[in-house]
């Protein structure tokens, strides 16, 4: 895959959770109920047993539509990979491991930017681009540790 460098992004969230990690995978891998803690993801429409159609949506006023599709599912390792196409294009993979007092979840995503208007705007954007993505994990660390916090 060629990665042009001003449509591509790179990301890296930590995420400190109170629960184990038994329970932090039991929920990320259930991505058809992202939806209902995660503000951002609008909707996960299943395909078939290892792929789905996603829409996000953080503060910017455009949703992005992929088609996720499952690349690796190993609870052993405590990882979650997945291939996305669509209006980005690329993969996002969730690694946990213990900690003391729960769970490191480290999400790391390299996508290129297939949306038109997205790569129009690609070099005055791009600051504004990593900002909504910020946001974005922001409101799903919130949302999975409150839902963590109940279970």
């Amino acid at each position: 895959m060629h990665w042009s460098t001003r449509h591509h992004y790179t990301f890296r969230s930590v995420w400190d959770l109170s629960a184990p990690p038994a329970a932090v995978y039991g929920v990320l891998e259930r991505a058809g109920e992202y939806p209902t803690w995660w503000p951002q993801v609008r909707s996960v429409t299943p395909l078939d047993d290892i792929s789905g159609v996603a829409v996000f949506r953080s503060f910017l006023p455009y949703e992005l539509t992929v088609t996720a599709t499952e690349k690796r599912r190993d609870p052993a390792g405590g990882v979650l990979e997945i291939a996305m196409s669509g209006d980005l294009d690329g993969w996002a993979r969730w690694t946990l491991s213990a900690r003391a007092g729960g769970t490191r979840a480290v999400y790391e995503q390299q996508v290129e930017v297939r949306r038109p208007l997205m790569r129009r705007f690609a070099l005055p954007g791009r600051p504004v681009f990593l900002a909504n993505h910020a946001w974005m994990m922001r409101g799903g660390r919130r949302g999975l540790e409150a839902l963590l916090q109940r279970v």
